[in-house]
């Protein structure tokens, strides 16, 4: 008997193989009839959510506020409604769109990259690096961090771990995907308990509290200054992802496909990992621990359109900018005057979304 071989497409499904169905008919909408709808909903979205808060503001004003600042032609407004819309509202609901994209994007990513469902910016024990290294500036100043800010010094403390992350998972020089999240989770446990100590030993009941706020995710200190480096990073990264998306799929096909297709399969993986993490540790220095967002929104949107990340990755962008958006609105008006933190509120719809998901896999 000889033995059978198998080739593959360029999108990394074996030849003869037909993808699989999605929806309730199979049928898969064209991005460019996905995309349109969605980016409308994202603009409609951002302008409710401006017009929402402690003090509402009327869409109307809101839209007159963005088209004299954006166009001059539009009739301005009076002088409270400017500083609340346009200072104050709109560089916080911006950021949330633009940390959603993000890690939205790297969690597509990562679950192609390492071949695993659970995969998430946060598993790999990026966010936790960048905690431990936030709360020592927030309990005992910037120069237990080398004089860095937090934002700063959270960003430094989740390269650390990137970098622990990739060395503790290579074997044989290769980095293997089931050893990496052992490593990121194993890593994650052991900066979470340093954080946990540093909270402990500050004697501090603010510090603590800002630090617990911070670890839980925030965007209360959102501002035009800082909504430019994560904006940047996530379109660049982002593009650079697209770009990437035909070796993507042959990496979330296997290995062995992936070779097939001439793709080096432990170059490209370190290299993906590496750009996936330095845009999680942006992130993460201006949002604090947001969780379940790179986890929950590629599964959904795998529901609907498939695997081919062609059309999977700007999808979940989109999805990504719009969902922590709404999250958001919730954080700011559930416990008024008061805020939640957004990283309690992505725990609480995310983690019975992902139950949900796991029964609908083990059912098909």
């Amino acid at each position: 008997m000889h033995k059978q071989t198998t080739t593959t497409t360029v999108d990394g499904r074996p030849q003869g193989v037909r993808r699989p169905a999605t929806g309730r008919g199979g049928w898969r909408a064209p991005l460019s009839v996905i995309a349109p709808p969605l980016f409308v909903l994202l603009l409609v979205t951002v302008c409710v959510a401006v017009s929402v808060g402690s003090v509402s503001v009327p869409l109307e004003t809101v839209v007159k506020v963005l088209a004299d600042h954006l166009t001059g032609l539009g009739t301005p407004a009076g002088v409270m409604d400017d500083q609340i819309v346009w200072n104050l509202r709109l560089p916080r609901v911006l950021l949330a769109a633009v940390v959603g994209a993000g890690l939205a994007v790297v969690g597509t990513t990562l679950q192609a990259t390492v071949r695993n469902p659970l995969a998430d910016p946060y598993v790999l024990g990026v966010s936790a690096g960048a905690g431990l290294t936030a709360s020592l500036v927030i309990t005992l100043g910037s120069a237990a961090v080398a004089g860095l800010s937090t934002s700063a010094a959270a960003f430094v403390g989740a390269l650390l771990a990137m970098i622990a992350v990739l060395g503790l998972s290579r074997r044989a020089g290769r980095v293997i995907p089931s050893r990496l999240i052992l490593a990121g989770v194993t890593l994650s446990y052991l900066f979470s308990g340093a954080t946990s100590f540093v909270i402990f030993r500050s004697g501090n009941e603010s510090a603590a509290h800002s630090v617990l706020f911070w670890l839980l995710g925030s965007l209360s200190e959102s501002s035009w200054s800082n909504l430019a480096l994560p904006a940047a990073a996530v379109l660049v990264v982002g593009g650079y992802l697209m770009v990437q998306t035909r070796t993507l799929n042959a990496l979330a096909a296997g290995d062995d496909a992936a070779l097939s297709l001439g793709v080096a399969v432990h170059r490209v993986r370190i290299r993906l990992l590496v750009v996936a993490s330095l845009l999680t540790g942006v992130l993460v220095a201006v949002s604090g621990g947001i969780g379940f967002v790179g986890l929950i929104v590629p599964h959904l949107v795998r529901l609907v359109v498939g695997p081919d990340h062609r059309r999977l990755l700007p999808l979940a962008m989109l999805v990504g900018a719009i969902y922590l958006v709404v999250v958001d609105v919730l954080c700011r008006i559930l416990v008024r005057p008061e805020e939640l933190p957004i990283g309690i509120v992505t725990a609480v719809l995310g983690a019975p979304v992902f139950l949900w998901l796991l029964r609908r896999s083990e059912a098909s």
